[in-house]
């Protein structure tokens, strides 16, 4: 029997921007396609986020949710060595954990692979004339 989910990496049903403040990380997860959203929502959590990130010890992390938008933005605390100024480590930086958070891979339900291939292929989602 086949299974009726397929494991795959964020960036396949999302993109990101983030920034950084000192050394608070702050890491947006916004959805290629509406659809894909509650997906996120449900699997991408807070919990799930601290364990990606517990090498970089996190003293707090908090989960944003803008439905709007798609989006969610996650706000990480102390996982920058400091801040740009005080981290010898140039790779700790708010944008490049960004890349860190869009490899996690989440359970996607086969009957998605629609949405999935638009966005994968960065193809638009509208109709054509």
């Amino acid at each position: 029997m086949k299974s009726d989910v397929i494991n795959l990496p964020l960036h396949q049903l999302a993109h990101s921007r983030a920034g950084d403040k000192g050394s608070t990380s702050n890491i947006s997860l916004i959805a290629y396609q509406a659809g894909l959203f509650p997906l996120l929502l449900e699997q991408v959590t807070e919990e799930k986020v601290r364990s990606l990130f517990r090498h970089r010890h996190p003293t707090a992390v908090r989960r944003y949710v803008l439905p709007k938008l798609g989006a969610m933005n996650f706000v990480l605390e102390d996982v920058l060595d400091g801040g740009v100024n005080d981290s010898l480590n140039l790779d700790s930086h708010g944008k490049t954990l960004a890349f860190l958070l869009l490899g996690l891979e989440i359970a996607v339900p086969k009957e998605l692979a629609v949405l999935l291939h638009s966005a994968a292929t960065g193809e638009a989602a509208c109709s054509q004339p």
